[in-house]
């Protein structure tokens, strides 16, 4: 359970009997996935967790008591289970999407692109976020309160050397979210997007850089970089707050970090 100093609101209902309400968090087998998940578990809500690996669900199910699923959101029909679970679970009415799956591969430059891996980037961060939400935004109508929130990234909004092919595809998420937000107007269904900055996490910069000296190396001097749950706290309060109070964009950083590409760095931290 995840103790925050900067709760979120209480998940609300129609009435004090009323039953929880109910998520699904993709890429929810480590760094803002998995705790998001266990913060909305620890908030109240039923949340079915998924990701493509399976053992760290199944680790994070043994610890949250969430449902799991593995799931490939490049996948069609892996997504078609995504749906036939929510149904099993839920009854066809679900609250929140939370899209965390997603990455960055590789920082060359855009003249030395390699485009599998700009390929794998649109995949999963912008056609994995369409396949998803066009999925389960029936079940989100069914509830007559439903919530689809991106984790996209600063990368979205501020290009910098090396990120191109990153830049493009959380551009392209952010757009998508846009998009929805204009077309479900006059729907109870907020879009909501949180970009964060410069968060250490486990695995997203070993991902990217394909080492770990390299990947440790991105934090170094960084006085306190965002951690995971710091993002989930954000997630956890824009899930709770009011359902006619919707956080269209919130761009969330350490306090180190003033841009994607200028950070306070100290020696000796």
């Amino acid at each position: 359970m995840i103790d925050s100093t900067a709760a979120a609101p209480a998940p609300r209902s129609s009435a004090p009997d009323a039953a929880p309400l109910t998520a699904v968090v993709t890429g929810a087998s480590s760094g803002i996935g998995r705790a998001t998940a266990a913060r909305l578990v620890a908030d109240g809500w039923r949340v079915l967790a998924v990701a493509r690996r399976e053992d760290r669900l199944a680790e994070l199910a043994a610890e949250t008591g969430c449902e799991v699923l593995g799931v490939d959101v490049t996948s069609d029909e892996s997504v078609e289970r995504l749906v036939a679970r929510t149904e099993e679970l839920f009854a066809g009415s679900l609250n929140a999407v939370v899209h965390v799956a997603g990455g960055a591969l590789g920082v060359e430059p855009a003249a030395e692109a390699d485009l599998a891996k700009w390929q794998r980037m649109y995949d999963i961060n912008v056609l994995g976020a369409v396949r998803v939400t066009r999925a389960l935004l029936p079940a989100l109508r069914t509830s007559g309160r439903g919530d689809l929130l991106f984790v996209t990234s600063v990368a979205a909004q501020e290009a910098y050397p090396g990120g191109s092919g990153y830049n493009a595809a959380k551009a392209g998420e952010h757009m998508l979210a846009g998009a929805l937000r204009l077309e479900l107007n006059g729907e109870p269904i907020r879009v909501i997007e949180v970009a964060p900055g410069m968060v250490a996490t486990e695995e997203f910069s070993l991902v990217r850089l394909g080492d770990r000296a390299a990947a440790d190396a991105v934090y170094d001097g960084v006085e306190n970089p965002l951690t995971a749950e710091d993002c989930a706290d954000v997630i956890a309060y824009a899930l709770g707050a009011p359902h006619h109070v919707n956080l269209d964009l919130v761009t969330v950083r350490p306090l180190a970090q003033a841009a994607a590409h200028r950070v306070a760095r100290h020696q000796g931290i």
